[in-house]
């Protein structure tokens, strides 16, 4: 062997091991290398003839056959205790085709999960596993696990042209192999790291990744086949935010499979919400710093056990939405983090690669080969396990070059902009992709800010000039933050605080809108939702199912996390989950607790009975209002419709006192209405100041409507009347 090409074997910096190991024909026959560190002996078996190489020292063993062409062969190595007889992992062609490696370097390959990674299949007729990962500022890759005792010496992986992809074909091993890639850095270094398109990991804190590949048998066809017949901004979505590890701490996710789609479904929610499910290191990062984006966390269980609970979910009637966050990721050395030994996936200027508030790493967002490691990876969590929706974490983090950042921190665009235009065309390809490719499934923005076009479509130009975003819904947080500002003041108060309620309705059909109540606002001291409410207990409970009926008649998708539907009046803590102990009926105040969530089951249940509360969510002519300036009152009423013009009033009441005789004005139209719903009924702990009668239209004209009914309204509460 060339010494060049021994020397570079040896320190892990060859690129082309194929071409120096393995069968070769020479001048004088077929010469056989191998690379067998610790090895004693290799033979050659081939057929009968079986033949000892010579011993070259370090681990090298060659020899010269007197063969007219390379034949099929074996190579059984000796070890000191042991003999082994195997396949020659370098006499193997490369797994991945040409296409394959035109579509990655135009940073174009939808499926990229199913050529990068390690995956068990057949090559050349030989079982095994082939690895292949994206390094192209490696000087070498070799690859390291729990089959060769973690020295990757004798694995090299080989260098597929200026495509920056490694790849190597291991004969003999397969599903349940730790293994990870070890990197020659530029300067001569190593680095372990594991996979970046792991589809399986250990369970944290350790970091290996895992052959592995799915035998799961899909339940949910019928499902598949249903979700894409209305657009969500359509159709009724009521979301129950949900963090796995905590909903029920211990449970995995077949143990949740038996018990959160039949909660959810009893509650009458439409859909579930999981915060991130991608591994991650940090448990008390709720999911949000992933280092495996393609692996669902070992912590519950394995990627088939997450298929069976969001394939249980389906069966149940509730769609899965996942929170997603191609925004940033943690700094840990044994993952993506100057992965080949310069930034990679981050950018290459420090002050573009690290996020100011959460000291991660930003991704380099115009850089085609990690869009496409983001844009697939949005197709995998939908197309291989069946996910009906990806919350996007932290978009307006993407969207500015500024985002927390002080003057001389960033340095504008080719524009001399603000806006972050590799962010922005990402989205608009992440958006496109997903749509196109899998029908039925929406994308939510979380994003804070006046963004101009986050759910137009991306073709559509606005007037800042950019196409939208194309999102399917965008999280309301100027609705969440103004409500609960208003909630937040004692009644006598909010008269000075009205246009808190109201202002959401001057910007309600900029976009599409979901109204959430998160996990974000019942922790880090903001308190529970009802621990939000002032007064005594009976107050807070009071207001808080006012506010979930003003809420769920509000003009928008809804969203609540655990343990909010029970009132629970501690903050949620990932430790230990929502207090579910509160509906023990050994409890003095378990009533209390269930009457809270008693209301919220029966919100859902008329919401998805009306469609009035969500047909024309996105379209001003599916509201009214009917009185939006009784501030002194604490009153506020309007009027949805639905596509045929059926109404639906709701009232909401913010006083603690009973309004005898209020006049409410009405279409003329309506000869009678009658209570759908009262937050204030005895069953969910009111007052239990309701109207069961019909009420009859006077032909007084009132807040601008030809005629008026005359209600009791109830203290601190939300009725809804709908056409008797």
């Amino acid at each position: 062997m060339d010494a060049g090409d021994r020397e570079r074997l040896l320190h892990g910096t060859h690129h082309a091991p194929h071409s120096v190991l393995g069968a070769h024909p020479v001048p004088g026959g077929i010469a056989f290398r191998a690379f067998r560190p610790y090895a004693r002996a290799v033979t050659v078996v081939s057929g009968g003839m079986t033949v000892g190489l010579h011993d070259d020292g370090d681990g090298f063993f060659s020899g010269l056959l007197p063969l007219r062409e390379v034949p099929a062969y074996r190579l059984r190595v000796a070890y000191e205790a042991t003999e082994v007889e195997t396949e020659d992992a370098y006499r193997f062609l490369p797994t991945l085709g040409e296409l394959d490696l035109h579509l990655i370097g135009e940073g174009r390959h939808e499926e990229l999960w199913t050529v990068l990674g390690a995956h068990p299949t057949a090559h050349q007729g030989v079982s095994g596993t082939r690895f292949s990962v994206w390094a192209p500022n490696a000087l070498g890759v070799r690859v390291a696990g729990s089959f060769n005792f973690w020295d990757g010496t004798g694995f090299p992986m080989r260098s597929l042209g200026s495509s920056g992809v490694w790849e190597l074909f291991v004969p003999g091993i397969g599903e349940g192999e730790l293994y990870k890639f070890e990197i020659t850095r530029p300067d001569g270094s190593k680095t372990l790291r594991a996979d970046p398109m792991a589809r399986r990991t250990e369970v944290p804190p350790a970091t290996s990744s895992i052959v592995t590949s799915s035998r799961y048998e899909w339940g949910d066809a019928q499902w598949l086949e249903r979700r894409a017949e209305v657009p969500a901004h359509r159709a009724p979505l009521s979301v129950y935010e949900v963090h796995l590890p905590s909903w029920r701490p211990g449970l995995t996710y077949r143990q949740l499979a038996e018990q959160l789609p039949a909660y959810v479904a009893d509650l009458g929610f439409t859909h579930v919400e999981l915060m991130p499910v991608a591994e991650h290191p940090f448990g008390g990062s709720w999911g949000y710093q992933v280092t495996g984006f393609y692996a669902p966390t070992a912590r519950l269980g394995t990627p088939d056990d997450f298929r069976y609970l969001v394939d249980a979910l389906h069966r149940a009637g509730i769609g899965v939405i996942m929170d997603w966050v191609p925004a940033h990721f943690p700094r840990d050395e044994w993952a993506l983090a100057e992965f080949d030994g310069r930034p990679l996936y981050e950018h290459s200027d420090p002050l573009r690669a690290a996020h100011p508030d959460w000291g991660t790493l930003e991704f380099d967002f115009g850089r085609r080969e990690v869009r496409n490691f983001l844009v697939a990876n949005a197709l995998y969590w939908c197309e291989e396990f069946h996910i009906d929706g990806l919350r996007v974490d932290a978009v307006a983090s993407m969207l500015y070059l500024d985002y927390s950042r002080e003057p001389g921190q960033w340095t504008p665009n080719e524009h001399g902009g603000r806006e972050n235009l590799d962010a922005v065309a990402f989205l608009q390809e992440m958006n496109a992709t997903v749509y196109r490719r899998v029908p039925g499934v929406v994308t939510i923005a979380e994003e804070s800010t006046a963004w101009d076009g986050v759910t137009r479509a991306t073709h559509h130009r606005g007037p800042s000039g950019f196409g939208g975003l194309g999102f399917g819904l965008k999280w309301n947080m100027g609705w969440m933050h103004d409500s609960l500002e208003y909630m937040s003041h004692e009644p006598v108060h909010r008269r000075y605080h009205h246009g808190e309620m109201t202002f959401s309705m001057v910007y309600a059909y900029s976009e599409n809108y979901v109204l959430p109540i998160s996990h974000d606002e019942v922790v880090h001291g903001k308190r529970s939702l009802v621990s939000k409410m002032p007064g005594d207990w009976w107050r807070r409970r009071a207001d808080l199912r006012a506010y979930l009926g003003f809420m769920w008649a509000h003009p928008g998708k809804q969203l609540l996390f655990m343990g909010q539907e029970f009132a629970q009046g501690a903050e949620w803590s990932e430790a230990h989950g929502p207090d579910w102990w509160l509906l023990d009926p050994h409890y003095g105040a378990e009533a209390d607790h269930r009457g809270v969530r008693d209301l919220v089951r029966d919100l859902n249940t008329v919401y998805r009975a009306s469609p009035a509360l969500w047909q024309y969510d996105t379209e001003p002519a599916g509201f009214r209002w009917v009185t939006g300036d009784a501030a002194d009152d604490n009153v506020l009423a309007f009027l949805r419709y639905d596509a045929d013009g059926s109404p639906l009033l709701a009232v909401s009441h913010f006083a603690p006192v009973v309004r005898h005789d209020y006049r409410i004005g009405v279409p003329d139209d309506v000869p009678a209405w009658h209570e759908a719903l009262n937050t204030d009924a005895a069953r969910y702990g009111g007052s239990d100041v309701t109207s069961p009668d019909t009420v009859k239209p006077e032909p007084q004209g009132w807040h601008g409507l030809p005629a008026s009914i005359r209600l009791t309204l109830p203290p601190l509460a939300t009725v809804w009347l709908r056409p008797a």
